[in-house]
Formats: C-alpha cells, structure tokens, sequence
C-alpha cells in the first residue's frame, strides 16, 4: 500500500482487531456451522492454475501482467490451496488476489474480500471503485464481498482453509509494533479451521534497520509475531530476487513489482496433534 494510513487510530482499530473484541473472537473459535462439501485432496496444480488464470474470462490484461512478477500459481499451490476450498483475502484493496482465488477454487469453492473503510477510502476510494469494477454484474459468484473492521468479522470461527495478505504485514508492524502484529495474526487464525494456512507476502527488509520508510520488513521479525501468534511457520522462496538489496522503496521505478519478497505459510496447529 503506497499511501500509508497507518498513523491513524482509526485504521489501528479498523485493522488490528486489539483489545476485547478480539478476546471475544478466540473465545468463540468453536466447531464452525457451514456446510461442508467434497473437495478435492489435493493442493491446486500450478501449470493448470497459470493456465486458469491466463484465459479466466473478463480478467484484465493489467492483472494477467502482474502474474510473471506475483506469481500466484506458485503462491497458492505452495499454501496447500484447493478446488472447493474457502479462502479469505485479508485487507483485499482492489482484489487482484480476490480474482485470483475466486478462479482457483472454483465454482464449489469461496472467497472472501475483506476490506476496512479505511483501506477503501484511500487515494480518493480507489480501491472501493476497483473492488466494484471487479464485482460488478456478479462477475465473480463465488466471491463474497466484506466492507468490514478486523474487529466486526462476520466469518465464521474455524471455517477458513487458505487465508492471503499481499504487501500488508510490514505496514501493521512498522507503524505499531510486534504486539499489535501479534493481534492482527491472532485474529486472522480465529478464522482458519485447524490445519488451515494464512499466506503472508511482503517485501524482504534489512534485519536492524529501519524499513518503515521502504515499506518493507525483515523476514525474521514477521515469523517471530507468527510464532507468538500460535502459528506453525514454513518459508517460500518462489518470490525471491537476489537483484535486490533491500534497501531502495519499494515504489521506486526500478522497485516496483521486482522486490525480493517473503512469503510465509502459517498453518493453525491441529489440537492435540501439531501441538
């Protein structure tokens, strides 16, 4: 996110779901009370899903030229993704990866795109405008839109099988800290199903420096509030680019979608099993 509200109180609230609201949701992670459908075994299949994605019909050719760089075949078979699943697109914006997962799980499967007002109301509602364009007439049936607070999740607990933030994790960290991330995991997990997995992507920053005005944070950092957070942690390196030295922003001209990007599978430990 280029333009950073993070110094407001209200995006804090908005986003990190602190405090007893976010008590209130660990307490009732319950059994979950959709409906379960047979679903494929098997983690989606890349070249299928790169194909998938390629000829999806209406999908813009600006968001098919973001798939060399973003990699979202990769990205969702390395995360365990499945036809038929339920995914939550964390701080959707626009919803380039809203679209993506909507063709991956397919016609049996779910998406949610959530998204606070704060992040809707940026840059004069241009993600508003875009997350509208892109589900407009019902373009995308399996897609669930959710113009809601972190804190005001109408998901059920346990019910998420893949969740996915893009580029988000550095903005909650720098601007407020490890607790805060802390939080903001914690909540997210309150959605997954035991054995369920949120992918985090975000730009790889110098351990001991200060990222905040890169957008980008260091690997280590984000896999220590995961661990906090209850998470189980396995790394990707399929957004790796060794080209970049991490220390330029990540909007500048010759940055802009070529960072050297983390991508973190967290997996919500199974009771009694992972634990």
């Amino acid at each position: 996110m280029k333009t950073n509200p993070l110094k407001s109180v209200a995006w804090k609230t908005a986003v990190l779901g602190m405090g007893p609201v976010l008590a209130g949701a660990m307490i009732m992670s319950g059994p979950a009370q959709a409906a379960h459908h047979e679903k494929a075994s098997a983690a989606v299949d890349i070249a299928q899903t790169r194909a998938a994605l390629a000829s999806a019909p209406g999908r813009s050719d600006a968001d098919k030229e973001r798939d060399a760089g973003r990699k979202p075949s990769e990205v969702l078979h390395f995360l365990g993704l499945k036809p038929g699943d339920t995914a939550f697109d964390v701080l959707a914006s626009g919803g380039w990866y809203s679209e993506a997962l909507s063709i991956a799980v397919g016609p049996e499967g779910k998406v949610y795109a959530q998204n606070p007002a704060v992040l809707l109301q940026m840059r004069d509602g241009a993600n508003d405008k875009a997350l509208t364009a892109r589900l407009a007439d019902n373009r995308l049936p399996n897609v669930v839109r959710l113009d809601e607070e972190m804190t005001a999740l109408s998901i059920p607990p346990n019910s998420v099988d893949v969740a996915i933030t893009g580029l988000n994790l550095h903005d909650v960290y720098n601007s407020f800290g490890e607790q805060a991330t802390i939080g903001f995991l914690t909540a997210v997990k309150a959605t997954l199903k035991p054995g369920g997995v949120f992918g985090v992507i975000d730009h790889v920053g110098k351990p001991g420096a200060d990222n905040t005005p890169l957008h980008r944070m260091d690997p280590a950092l984000a896999v220590r509030a995961a661990e906090a957070a209850g998470f189980m942690v396995e790394q990707g390196t399929m957004l790796a680019n060794p080209q970049d030295d991490h220390t330029g922003n990540v909007f500048g001209p010759d940055l802009r979608g070529k960072t050297d990007r983390f991508v973190l599978k967290l997996t919500k430990p199974k009771p009694g099993k992972d634990q």
